[in-house]
């Protein structure tokens, strides 16, 4: 009897045992079930292209279930939207885009990313479409092409766009009306019409929508399991985003002007080294993001031709007339720089224009005032000083002999005649080291001093501002 006892209670003890691994197994497999959320938000440019690639190759190295893109763009450069594409469709881990949050749009580039994913989502009141292709020129500007390369650019796009739809079972002619007609949609309008799987209102409910379905990837068939699944996102490194800071073309912008402003303090005051490599350093950040953007290469030329124009400045007498061309010269790049219509979100805002414009014209007009007031004193220092100074006569003049002025004795030769010691006379010219002089007048001599000292001014360069001595 106490066999059968000992018996029961084993099996039993091993019945739980049984059952506590496997709840424990379940468990933990729910627990290492991980969805990467990777987050784009604003335009598609090499940097998010890069991100994109990262997040999806540690996605692929550490087994996640899924990789979630939330999607916000207005569109972005050709040359990125390719790369991503070209990561989804290899990727071994499901790729799902989601269009959020409320009030995001999937536009140009966006679309056919959406289109590229294994499973296409929107949030409610979000749109997707116009995806039309814009050639841009060497100007940076939109090209007007003639009908046949139009065509083949416009049938390239559609060509790559239903190539994707067919891929994964979506709407291909409506893909293509959006790229002939640029058509959008809404959040509903493209479930309905077969552009997006579907709607979720948030990522829990997208991945709980989502939990069981059956895609294809680069490595077969793969079933979802995203039901409470940790989400894990990945964000940018702190070298990601600063190029993608750079990648903004009003820091861009900003920086090529500090750049170019730094050179030009070195350059008008030599040795003083800081404003030199400061101005190198952000000149070339600004070139590298500019070189990641639809620029317009004659809006960089025209503000470098305006520091250009400020340079000549400090070294001929233009009365300032450089300058302001130079500002001139430096408000038309601006505008131009980032201004093309084919590419909305790379463009300059104006009111960052009209700003930075304004504070380099502001700087170099502060400029001319300093040089033309500095100008407009007497010169206290060389033999302009001694023009028009008083002097008493130490040594009679007869015509030439001794004055002292300004605390020193100087050889001086009399114009009107001989001059007893003690009278005081005016300098009115210099020969080499002899004064040549004249009876002071008495009355109004202040007046005499500042007309013989305007006598000898002459407008200098601006240059003369930032020499020493």
């Amino acid at each position: 009897m106490r066999y059968w006892q000992n018996l029961r209670s084993r099996c039993m003890s091993l019945f739980l045992m049984i059952v506590g691994l496997a709840l424990l197994g379940q468990s933990g497999a729910a627990a290492s079930t991980r969805v990467y959320l990777v987050e784009i938000d604003g335009a598609i440019s090499p940097v998010v292209a890069s991100y994109v690639d990262r997040a999806l190759r540690q996605a692929a190295d550490q087994g996640a279930e899924a990789v979630v893109i939330r999607l916000d763009t207005p569109g972005g450069l050709s040359s990125a939207m390719d790369e991503i594409i070209q990561d989804i469709l290899q990727s071994p881990v499901p790729v799902i885009v989601y269009v959020a949050p409320e009030g995001a749009r999937a536009a140009s580039a966006g679309v056919f990313i959406t289109y590229a994913a294994h499973i296409a989502a929107m949030a409610p009141a979000t749109n997707i479409g116009s995806a039309s292709p814009v050639l841009i020129g060497q100007d940076g500007q939109a090209a007007q092409p003639d009908d046949t390369m139009q065509r083949k650019i416009v049938n390239d796009a559609v060509a790559k766009i239903r190539s994707l739809a067919e891929r994964r079972g979506r709407n291909a002619d409506w893909a293509e009306q959006a790229v002939r007609e640029a058509v959008n949609i809404s959040a509903e309008q493209a479930v309905a019409q077969n552009v997006v799987d579907l709607v979720a209102p948030s990522l829990p409910a997208l991945l709980d929508a989502v939990d069981g379905r059956t895609v294809t990837t680069s490595a077969g068939q793969v079933t979802l399991r995203t039901r409470d699944a940790e989400v894990v996102p990945i964000q940018m490194t702190l070298i990601e985003r600063f190029f993608q800071v750079l990648s903004d073309p009003n820091v861009a912008y900003i920086l090529l002007s500090l750049g170019l402003l730094g050179l030009f303090f070195e350059l008008a005051n030599p040795g003083s080294i800081l404003p030199g490599v400061l101005g190198g350093i952000l000149l070339l950040l600004g070139l590298y993001a500019l070189g990641t953007l639809d620029v317009n290469w004659a809006g960089v030329l025209l503000m470098g031709f305006a520091f250009l124009l400020f340079l000549i400045d400090l070294y001929v007498p233009t009365q300032g007339v450089l300058t302001i061309g130079g500002i001139v010269s430096f408000a038309l790049g601006s505008l131009l720089l980032l201004q093309s219509p084919a590419s909305p979100a790379f463009q300059l805002s104006r009111a960052v224009v009209v700003a930075v414009t304004a504070t380099i014209a502001g700087v170099f007009l502060l400029l001319v005032y300093l040089v033309a007031r500095a100008h407009a004193r007497r010169p206290q220092t060389g033999k302009e000083a001694l023009l028009g100074a008083g002097a008493v006569v130490r040594r009679t003049l007869d015509p030439e002999g001794m004055v002292f002025v300004e605390g020193e004795l100087w050889r001086a030769r009399s114009l009107a005649g001989t001059i007893p010691a003690g009278r005081t006379v005016r300098v009115v010219g210099v020969e080499g080291l002899v004064l040549l002089v004249e009876p002071a007048i008495e009355e109004e001599p202040a007046v005499q001093v500042r007309r013989l000292a305007g006598d000898v001014r002459r407008w200098r360069p601006l240059g003369a501002l930032f020499r020493r001595g």
